[in-house]
């Protein structure tokens, strides 16, 4: 946790994961980021996994540094505290549709200085997800086993919903773009930022499109391999798999160290009429012969005196983990100064938690937040933001507009 953002405020609502994110970004680089949802909770609120309390462990890290205020938001009353308070601040990040009671007109006609940040689904107004955009994308044919047959092989979905995440990502970096205009010229900014073109502006970004277009088709699939550079999954002699790769002549040289194949590899190379060290495109387009190379060579070695010599020669690979074994894994977590001591989560359970992920040398990085309960802040911030009374708070959670915490 940073105080870098110190002093700025931002009203978010939001539900699901790259909403949420953009606002988790900005509270640990020190925002106060207040999330306001119905107060049953929003559509993300008791998303799978629970625990045994029914509390969503998903919700309760999307929401680290927040302050929570619940409203009853299907009340015209209820939707009027929002837009005050989102006009109060000035900065918002949501995912709710533009044509609602949230719009950015709406909020602007009171705060001409607003800066919005809206993520939509596609740039046309439909809806969108994270696994519908990346079967759009693509990227879903490209992965399997080499040797599926094209016309029939299924897609295979990634389980990380990564274009949520690049989303939130990105839609923290447009909002400070938004603050910093503000800033220098006094505008506003309504910004909307679709989680559709994220995918596929990503695409076209890693040079995938235009290498398609190039080709005048799809590119096959790999398996595991790298595209384009030397770098694929093999298995030691006791069983343990490992990635390797190398991108550079450096990385390869020692690869080729590390699994003694020096003779071997300048025999094929005199074979091919080739130089591996000489780039990507050698080791790629004569892979397969190689991967013969080096997987017959992992199975002479177990893992432990591998891994020893893939250290020495400074190479660049990693062992595959299951999850499970990844956030038991002392050197991933225990040791990791991402990690900090568990917060008092409202799940009641204690796990490592994350601090933010930019590393700065000079600042202390600071303890890990709790997430809020639900509806924790709602009397501090219709008091502090919008003036309001204790009997006038006091009313309106006796109406059922507001709520406090539901922490019991």
């Amino acid at each position: 946790m940073y105080d870098l953002l110190s002093g700025l405020s931002i009203i978010e609502a939001s539900s699901f994961v790259a909403s949420p994110t953009a606002g988790l970004y900005c509270a640990q680089m020190g925002a106060e980021v207040i999330r306001v949802d119905h107060k049953a909770g929003g559509l993300d609120y008791d998303r799978y996994m629970l625990t045994e309390e029914g509390r969503s462990l998903s919700w309760e890290n999307l929401n680290r540094a927040k302050k929570s205020v619940a409203l009853d938001l299907r009340s015209g009353e209820g939707r009027e505290l929002l837009v005050e308070l989102s006009a109060k601040t000035g900065n918002l990040i949501t995912n709710l549709p533009e044509k609602s009671f949230l719009s950015h007109g709406a909020i602007a006609a009171r705060r001409p200085d607003l800066v919005s940040v809206r993520i939509m689904g596609w740039h046309d107004g439909r809806q969108a997800m994270d696994f519908t955009v990346n079967a759009a994308s693509g990227y879903p044919l490209m992965c399997g086993p080499e040797d599926w047959d094209p016309a029939t092989a299924p897609p295979v979905n990634q389980v990380l919903p990564a274009w949520d995440f690049v989303t939130g990502a990105y839609c923290a970096f447009a909002l400070l773009a938004g603050l910093r205009h503000r800033d220098a010229s006094g505008e506003g900014s309504e910004i909307r930022v679709p989680l559709g073109d994220v995918a596929i502006g990503t695409m076209a970004n890693s040079g995938a499109m235009a290498e398609m277009l190039y080709r005048g088709g799809d590119r096959e699939r790999l398996g595991n391999a790298i595209w384009g550079a030397f770098g694929r999954d093999f298995r030691s002699r006791d069983g343990v798999r490992f990635m390797v790769a190398a991108l550079t002549a450096k990385q390869w040289d020692g690869l080729v160290a590390a699994f003694d194949l020096a003779d071997e590899i300048a025999e094929l190379e005199n074979e091919l009429n080739v130089r591996f060290a000489d780039g990507d495109r050698p080791r790629f387009e004569h892979r397969h012969r190689l991967f013969e190379l080096f997987g017959t060579r992992s199975q002479t070695y177990d893992w432990h005196a591998l891994s020893d010599r893939l250290t020495q020669h400074g190479t660049t690979f990693e062992r595959y983990r299951t999850m499970h074994e990844a956030a038991n894994d002392a050197e991933l977590v225990t040791e990791n100064p991402l990690f900090g001591p568990s917060p008092a989560n409202p799940s009641g359970f204690e796990y490592p938690a994350t601090r933010s992920f930019a590393n700065i040398p000079t600042l202390n990085a600071g303890l890990p937040r709790a997430a809020p309960y639900l509806g924790q802040h709602t009397e501090e911030v219709l008091a502090d933001r919008l003036g309001l009374a204790s009997g006038a708070i006091g009313d309106l959670v006796d109406r059922g507009i507001a709520r406090l915490s539901d922490k019991d």
